[in-house]
């Protein structure tokens, strides 16, 4: 941890361990959806649940932040980051929405594949801009 978060405290650890928690739901998703689409399974409600599930981490992971940023800890590289967590946590909802307001016969699995990809490599980005490593 920086400097930074440790004088946060436990909002700021808790936001920074909870990353670990969204990255696996994300590869996961990842994983099924391409599974899914490879064997051209129909669109199943696990799917449903492992999107649900990363959007709602990343959606806590987010609020975490938040709450540090509440604590008063601000520094220059939490611009870019704050930034790409809010466009990470648009994209993520945007995957879900979509997905769940489509008919069930339209459902596939590669708006998640290529969603998903795009939201971890968001993160990856707004990690990186805070000097943290991504694992």
């Amino acid at each position: 941890m920086t400097d930074q978060c440790l004088e946060a405290g436990l909002t700021c650890a808790a936001h920074s361990g909870f990353r670990y928690l969204v990255l696996l739901l994300g590869v996961a998703a990842i994983a099924y959806a391409t599974y899914g689409l490879a064997t051209k399974r129909d669109y199943d409600k696990t799917m449903r649940i492992l999107s649900f599930a990363f959007t709602m981490a990343l959606d806590f992971t987010v609020l975490l932040g938040l709450a540090t940023l509440f604590t008063g800890q601000f520094y220059p590289q939490l611009g870019g980051h704050i930034v790409m967590m809010a466009l990470a946590a648009i994209v993520a909802h945007v995957v879900y929405g979509v997905m769940k307001r489509r008919p069930p016969a339209e459902r596939t699995y590669a708006p998640h594949v290529l969603g998903t990809a795009v939201v971890l490599a968001i993160l990856a980005a707004g990690i990186l801009s805070i000097g943290r490593s991504i694992v």
